[in-house]
C-alpha cells in the first residue's frame, strides 16, 4: 500500500528549490501539479491543460516535487486479515466507532502509534479554524517527535494545565506546540499549573487568556488522549497527584489527568475540584476522540475509559488488542452511541 502525501512548504508562492533545474519552478507550481496527480487522479496530460504547461513539463514537476520533499512516498505495511478481524472484534466489544492497530515493528510506543494516528487525523476531516486538543502523556509526547499529517489551520489547544511540570510529558504547553509545528497548525496555550492553590484557581479563571482555553474546550472537533494506568503500576506522575490518598487507590486509570474507577466513574482526591483541565462530561461531547494506548496494564483504563465514552476511538498495538479483545470475549457486543 502506497501512501501518498502532497504538501506545500511555507505559504509563498515562488520558493526556491536547490538543484538548477528546479530553480526553473515554483513550490506552489509544482504543489499545484502533485495535489492533481496524486490527490485529484487528474492525469498528466489533463494537469498539462488545467496549467497552460506541455506535459514534458508537468513529468518534471511531478519528479521535482518528489525529489525536494513536496510529494513523500510511504510504504505502510498492511495489516493481515486476522489483525483486521482482530481491531474489529475490539470495536465491537469496547463499542468504539474504531480501532487501528499498530503493525509490529521496533521503536517507542510514540513512534510505533503513529502513523495509525495519522490516518485517525486525516480521518477527522478537521478544517482550518477547527480545535484540536492534545492531553499529555509519554506516548503523546513521543508521537510529537514522529512525522505526522499537515492539517494547515487548525486551533491546538492542551486539555490539561502543567506549566509547573518537570517531566517533559506532563509540560502540557511544549506538548502543543510540537504537535501544533507536526500539522502546520497554531497552539494555544494554557498558562497554568495543573492543579493550583485556591487563590490562584480564582485569579486563572478570571483571566481572559484561561477563559480562551476553557472556550477552545467547549467547540474542540477532535481531542488526543493519552491513557494513564493504575498508579501502583506506573513509574512517574505529574508532580501534583498525591500517589498515596486512599481515594485514588480505587481507579484504574486517568485521562487528561482526571481519574475514574473500573466502572468510568471520576474518582476525587483532595484538591482535584481545583484541576486546571477538560472535563470527563465533556470528553463525550467531542466528535472525535483518539484515544492512544499500549500495554496489558492499561487494558483496565481502556475497557472503563470506552465504556464510559470518554474516547470513541483507539490506537493501540497488537498485544494489547489481543488482551482487549480477550477481556471482553463472551460480552454481547456494544453499539456505539
Amino acid at each position: 500500500m502506497f501512501k501518498i502525501v502532497a504538501k506545500r512548504l511555507g505559504n509563498r508562492e515562488d520558493n526556491a528549490v536547490s538543484s538548477p533545474a528546479a530553480a526553473r519552478h515554483s513550490a506552489a507550481l509544482m504543489h499545484t501539479a502533485a495535489r492533481l496527480y496524486y490527490l485529484e487522479d487528474a492525469t498528466q496530460a489533463e494537469i498539462a491543460i488545467r496549467l497552460g504547461v506541455s506535459r514534458p513539463k508537468v513529468s518534471r514537476l511531478l519528479a521535482e516535487a518528489r525529489r525536494d520533499g513536496i510529494v513523500r512516498i510511504e510504504i505502510v505495511p498492511p495489516l493481515d486479515e486476522e489483525a483486521e478481524a482482530l481491531a474489529r472484534r475490539v470495536e465491537a466489544g469496547l463499542g468504539l466507532s474504531r480501532v487501528r492497530i499498530a503493525p509490529a515493528a521496533r521503536g517507542t510506543p510514540g513512534e510505533l502509534l503513529a502513523p495509525a494516528l495519522s490516518d485517525a487525523l486525516l480521518d477527522a476531516g478537521l478544517a482550518r479554524g477547527d480545535v484540536l486538543l492534545v492531553s499529555s502523556g509519554r506516548t503523546i509526547w513521543e508521537v510529537t517527535a514522529a512525522r505526522l499529517p499537515t492539517l494547515a489551520g487548525i486551533v491546538l489547544a492542551p486539555t490539561v494545565g502543567g506549566q509547573d511540570e518537570p517531566e517533559a510529558w506532563y509540560a502540557t504547553n511544549e506538548i502543543t506546540r510540537r504537535m501544533a509545528e507536526r500539522v502546520d497548525g497554531t497552539p494555544t496555550f494554557l498558562y497554568a499549573p495543573a492543579l493550583p492553590s485556591p487563590q490562584l484557581h480564582s485569579t486563572l479563571l478570571a483571566d481572559p487568556a484561561t477563559r480562551r482555553v476553557v472556550e477552545l474546550w467547549k467547540r474542540a472537533r477532535c481531542v488526543v488522549l493519552g491513557v494513564g494506568a493504575p498508579l501502583a503500576t506506573r513509574t512517574t506522575l505529574p508532580r501534583f497527584v498525591p500517589r498515596r490518598v486512599r481515594s485514588l487507590r480505587s481507579s484504574v486509570g486517568d485521562v487528561c489527568s482526571r481519574f475514574y474507577d473500573r466502572d468510568g466513574r471520576p474518582v476525587a482526591f483532595p484538591g482535584s475540584e481545583r484541576l486546571m483541565a477538560t472535563s470527563l462530561e465533556r470528553l463525550p461531547m467531542i466528535p472525535v476522540s483518539i484515544a492512544l494506548a499500549t500495554g496489558e496494564h492499561k487494558v483496565p483504563a481502556i475497557l472503563a475509559g470506552a465504556a464510559a465514552r470518554y474516547f470513541n476511538q483507539l490506537v493501540t498495538d497488537q498485544p494489547t488488542a489481543i488482551a482487549l479483545a480477550e477481556a471482553t470475549s463472551g460480552q454481547p457486543p456494544v453499539t456505539p452511541p
